[in-house]
């Protein structure tokens, strides 16, 4: 069985990347071709590239997004302009964000805000709060008090508590995690979503069709409706060009009857809880939510779950507290976000620039990537040179080559500005979290680079006044320890190297 998956995972690979190719040749070939036969195609193709190139320079995009079109478009003035009207204006990428906007507007009422809960954190900590009202005015996201957190790091911590809430399922398990990979790790979980599935619990699980290219076969889902598992694909991918194929679904989230609910950096595979090793020892979180608050991550699944389904499901039918109040009396306040790339609105990075503001002592970040746009990066350093206590930490052995060279771009900008940079030297930083003065943090799916930031899905749970935020402090500080401090004398790099990197940073947008 195992042989037959492998082969079929090949095969559509093959398949996929053959006519990527085909497509991209074609493409090239048809537009280099009529510039060739047709000075008036040459003419014609040059005047879309200004055309598109003034659009680009007015639209309300990041720096770097417009600034690596207006590179390609000049570099091939007769291929960019005429790429960039193939790529951003399709009927399928406007339809599928219409059909997005109809789910958050039908679903926005199933998360209720609490005025007495704001007023109590605004009486408690006033300078977080322009933070919660971002965020309920944002999307409606919900501040609560009754619930509980826990803190979960590394991996080998978060399994056997996964595992036990699971095990305690009722009515329903929902997983949505970009990366499920075979072996011990998920075997031990499909294990129990089998027998729980069995006795009548509603189990559903959504992958991200990128994020399991190469650890699943296409007809995985069919193999889970056997054993009575529904499962979803989240955008497919297919070798056609279109910006869709951008927006990833790069959240993990479990939900156990509304009650208890799971949020972070660990996907569903062995290296990430380090029974497998790829890069050295493999360092992530989690934060395990209990209580109201797990209704909000619950709620997330439901939406993205109704994506391409003819009719909308009624979420108050999963809803935990109808029949009786929740009993959880939890410490400080708690408020789960997520983050939808295609409604424009820039949530992660607001809440980021929102805690670097906050900020009076010290701002502590681990990353697995750093790849930043002007104004973080300002923000950063102004906090650095206004005396707060600026440290993050990102892997010193790496997954993408190119882009732990383009992180490393970004170190002499902020250690000159007094940031102290780390790399965690042990292995692979993976875990995304930060954390503000000892009274807030965020432990989520947010990479502080552009993929998380403006293209993905993501979540994550802002904690303040919390146990759970002393933990995560703790813990960085155990990280920082534990890594080489970047020098300043480290970063005067050769002419030709820092040229690269300054490259690197320039198409870093694409990565």
């Amino acid at each position: 069985m195992r042989k037959q998956w492998f082969q079929s995972l090949l095969m559509r690979r093959a398949v996929i990347i053959l006519i990527l190719l085909v497509e991209i040749t074609t493409f090239i070939f048809l537009i280099v071709a009529g510039t060739i036969i047709s000075d008036v195609a040459s003419i014609l193709f040059r005047v879309i590239s200004v055309i598109v190139a003034l659009y680009v320079v007015s639209k309300n995009d990041k720096g770097g997004y417009r600034l690596i079109w207006v590179f390609l478009i000049l570099m091939f003035p007769a291929l960019g302009g005429v790429l960039y009207v193939f790529l951003n204006f399709q009927m399928s990428s406007n339809r599928y964000a219409k059909d997005f906007d109809e789910i958050l507007e039908a679903t926005k009422d199933e998360l209720t805000v609490s005025e007495d809960v704001n007023r109590e954190l605004a009486e408690q900590y006033p300078f977080f709060m322009k933070n919660v009202e971002y965020l309920q005015r944002a999307q409606n996201f919900p501040l609560y008090k009754n619930s509980q957190t826990t803190y979960l790091s590394p991996g080998e911590e978060f399994w056997p508590v996964l595992l036990e809430k699971l095990r305690t399922a009722e009515k329903y398990i929902f997983l949505e995690y970009f990366t499920i990979g075979e072996g011990e790790f998920w075997n031990s979980i499909l294990e129990i979503l089998k027998e729980k599935a069995a006795a009548g619990v509603k189990v559903r699980i959504m992958y991200d069709d990128m994020g399991c290219f190469l650890s699943l076969p296409s007809d995985y889902p069919e193999y889970l409706s056997s054993l009575g598992i529904e499962c979803r694909i989240f955008n497919r991918f297919r070798p056609f060009f279109t910006t869709i194929q951008n927006n990833r679904d790069h959240r993990k989230i479990t939900s156990i009857d509304g009650k208890v609910a799971f949020c972070g950096g660990l996907n569903l595979a062995d290296e990430y809880v380090n029974k497998k090793e790829r890069f050295g020892y493999w360092k992530d979180s989690a934060v395990m939510v209990e209580g109201e608050a797990a209704w909000s991550l619950t709620c997330f699944f439901l939406q993205i779950w109704q994506i391409n389904q003819p009719k909308m499901e009624e979420f108050n039918e999963y809803y935990p507290w109808k029949d009786a109040p929740c009993d959880i009396v939890g410490e400080g306040f708690v408020q789960p976000y997520n983050d939808i790339p295609i409604d424009r609105e820039r949530v992660s990075e607001s809440v980021f620039m929102n805690m670097i503001t906050a900020a009076e002592k010290s701002l502590y970040i681990s990353t697995p990537y750093l790849i930043l746009d002007e104004d973080m990066i300002s923000a950063l350093c102004l906090a650095a040179k206004s005396g707060i206590d600026v440290r993050i930490v990102t892997p010193s052995k790496y997954d993408k080559w190119m882009i732990h060279q383009a992180t490393r771009s970004y170190y002499r900008d902020l250690v000159n500005a007094g940031v102290h940079v780390y790399e965690y030297t042990p292995g692979f930083m993976h875990s995304k979290t930060v954390v503000v003065d000892d009274k807030a943090a965020i432990v989520g799916s947010v990479n502080w680079d552009y993929r998380s930031l403006y293209l993905h899905f993501e979540s994550a749970v802002w904690m303040c006044g919390t146990k759970t935020v002393s933990d995560v402090r703790n813990d960085l500080l155990r990280s920082f320890e534990e890594s080489d401090e970047v020098l300043p004398q480290e970063l005067n790099y050769k002419r030709g190297w820092s040229l690269f990197r300054l490259i690197l940073r320039l198409i870093a947008p694409i990565f």
